[in-house]
């Protein structure tokens, strides 16, 4: 959860182009909003994108990590136990 501080809002400029701005309004007309709430939910979703690509870009080297020790005794041997495996990831 966000803070009351966290969740007050600060005025910013920004630029977009004139197409980007056209179909934003047609959103603001479609779902009942305004421009702030349709800007806001679209980089709240793109941060939340970001996030999720870069937690599964971090779990796939995680996996492929533990396949080469598991395809590989001699490194399987260097740890000795998973917990110390997942701390090192």
């Amino acid at each position: 959860m966000h803070s009351l501080a966290q969740l007050q809002k600060q005025q910013v400029g920004l630029r977009l182009p004139v197409y980007l701005i056209e179909q934003i309004d047609e959103l603001t007309e479609e779902y009942n909003l305004n421009r702030t709430d349709i800007i806001i939910e679209s980089i709240k979703s793109y941060i939340e994108k970001q996030e999720a690509e870069e937690f599964y870009k971090s779990f796939d080297e995680g996996c492929k990590q533990l396949k080469e020790i598991l395809d590989d005794p001699k490194k399987a041997d260097e740890l000795q136990t998973l917990d110390e495996f997942l701390d090192e990831l």
